[in-house]
């Protein structure tokens, strides 16, 4: 059986609001709910950048739902903190948390200043850091010299069952290498012809029988055309190349390179349509390829309706074919 999910964007809403989103999603038959970890938004539209691990305890607490982040643990944040934070999560929700671990962005790891290291660098670190947190879950003392220090370290309060850590990966390239540590994988919305790579890649190099979820980029409004100005309007500086946006500093640059993205640009990356079957067939292709968890984001501003209008229309769809 699919779980569909919910992701809540800490870019575009305030964390008191998404609080309220995320217990209305479950009221209405959402499954389970992810957010990102970003000290910046992407634009001055979104408008953003709420503390994701004070609010995971929140949401946590007032909902039933498994939830999980995708954060860089290294970088801006230290690891052996991110392993004492998600430590935590887990012990209060046991079973109820994951994370994705990620190499990073400039636009939120770049704030505390020094080297801005190139991919293979960041991933480097991202694997000792990894390494890290696994081993203070397991109630080892850690001494570790290498991208970062830790010394003497060690963590006294641990869950019976460390949380799994999920690579995020946007290329078959990152799929590939992530899939001999990682526990599962979770990648964006994309052309099949694009994310079939992905998922390959990931299965034939370790990750065969480890979950995958995806985040499904989406726009629905009542009416077409608002789906599609609200996706513009909110999204146009997030289809950016990753290999440019990766890179970018600041809202201020994101916005200046997204002057040149167009709506047909938009409508390639993210699902825009105001037809609700639509939307139930990008979902089931998605299905078809093995994915369990499928975490909606609708880029627009207009949650609620989002929420109520997929619950009535979209959801049974999957509930039925389970």
């Amino acid at each position: 059986m699919v779980n569909i999910g919910y992701h809540a964007s800490h870019e575009q809403f305030p964390p008191d609001e998404l609080l309220q989103l995320v217990q209305h999603a479950e009221q209405a038959g959402f499954d389970c709910g992810m957010c990102s970890d970003h000290f910046h938004p992407w634009s001055h539209a979104q408008g953003q950048s709420g503390f994701a691990w004070s609010w995971l305890g929140a949401a946590l607490a007032s909902t039933s739902w498994s939830y999980g982040v995708v954060t860089a643990p290294v970088g801006r944040y230290h690891p052996a903190i991110i392993a004492q934070a998600a430590a935590t999560l887990a012990v209060m929700f046991p079973g109820r948390f994951w994370v994705s671990a990620g190499s990073g962005e400039a636009l939120n790891d770049r704030i505390v200043g020094g080297h801005w290291p190139g991919k293979d660098e960041r991933n480097r670190r991202l694997c000792e850091a990894v390494e890290v947190m696994r081993s203070l879950w397991r109630g080892e003392t850690v001494n570790h010299r290498g991208a970062f220090v830790v010394d003497s370290a060690r963590l006294f309060t641990r869950p019976e069952s460390p949380p799994l850590v999920i690579v995020p990966a946007l290329s078959p390239e990152t799929a590939a290498w992530g899939a001999g540590w990682a526990d599962g994988l979770i990648t964006i919305s994309q052309p099949k012809e694009k994310l079939q790579p992905i998922v390959e890649a990931f299965r034939r190099n370790g990750g065969e029988g480890k979950p995958m979820y995806l985040q499904v980029k989406l726009s629905y409004a009542a009416r077409e055309e608002d789906a599609l100005r609200g996706a513009c309007e909110q999204w146009r500086t997030n289809v950016l190349p990753a290999e440019l946006s990766q890179d970018v500093s600041t809202p201020q640059a994101y916005e200046a390179l997204a002057g040149q993205v167009s709506e047909d640009d938009v409508a390639k990356a993210v699902h825009v349509s105001s037809d609700l079957t639509q939307h139930v067939r990008w979902l089931r292709e998605y299905v078809d390829m093995g994915f369990e968890r499928l975490y909606l984001h609708n880029v627009n501003r207009s949650q609620r309706e989002f929420v109520d209008a997929f619950a009535r229309d979209v959801l049974p769809a999957f509930r039925k074919s389970a």
